[in-house]
Formats: structure tokens, C-alpha cells, sequence
């Protein structure tokens, strides 16, 4: 089992969530669909050869984001992150995992 985290846009909070979970992440035991999130402000500068959802290339962005964090078996973990990137409006999507332990 892993921990999936990432951040999005509040614009695509739902949108993304919605194709992790139908790419099997956010399931645990009877129950689909959990995460956990949080509101935050996120920050980035596109640089040169970049294409940047929002903001300009050389100038610092601050935008309102969600850090999103769900359980994933090991058998959806590379669906459910081709799905995050697929769904998500940035670039470079900022994401991690870490494998943990459910008891």
C-alpha cells in the first residue's frame, strides 16, 4: 500500500481527484473515495521552454492549491499517477508517494 500525494489547482481539485479514484486509488477496506486535503498557497516560476498553465515564464506565481493525499494499492499506483498527470492542468505536476503500512 502507498500514500499518494499532490498538489493541484482549485480549479481542478474535483476534476483530478475524480480520475485518481477511477484509476483505483482512495480505497480502503468498504469504503472508495477518501482522501484527505488541505488548502494552501503554492509558488513556482516558469522558466525558459516551459508552458505554463498559469502564470508567466521569468515571474514568480503564487496560486491557491490543494494538497491531496489517499491510500493506493501497489497493483493502481502507476495507473493512478498516468491518470493525475492526464488530469491535471499543469506541466509538471508536483507529486509524490511513499510506500507505508496499513495494519
Amino acid at each position: 500500500m502507498y500514500k499518494l500525494c499532490f498538489y493541484v489547482p482549485v480549479s481542478h481539485l474535483e476534476q483530478v481527484k475524480q480520475a485518481v479514484f477511477a484509476a483505483g486509488a482512495g480505497r480502503l477496506g468498504n469504503y472508495d473515495s477518501c482522501c484527505w486535503q488541505v488548502a494552501g498557497l503554492g509558488q513556482f516560476r516558469p522558466l525558459a521552454g516551459s508552458n505554463p498553465h498559469l502564470g508567466m515564464q521569468d515571474q514568480v506565481e503564487q496560486v491557491e492549491e490543494y494538497r491531496v493525499e489517499m491510500l493506493c494499492a501497489g497493483d493502481c499506483l502507476t495507473g493512478a499517477i498516468e491518470a493525475l498527470k492526464a488530469a491535471h492542468p499543469y506541466e509538471e505536476p508536483a507529486f509524490d508517494y511513499v510506500r507505508t503500512h496499513i495494519a
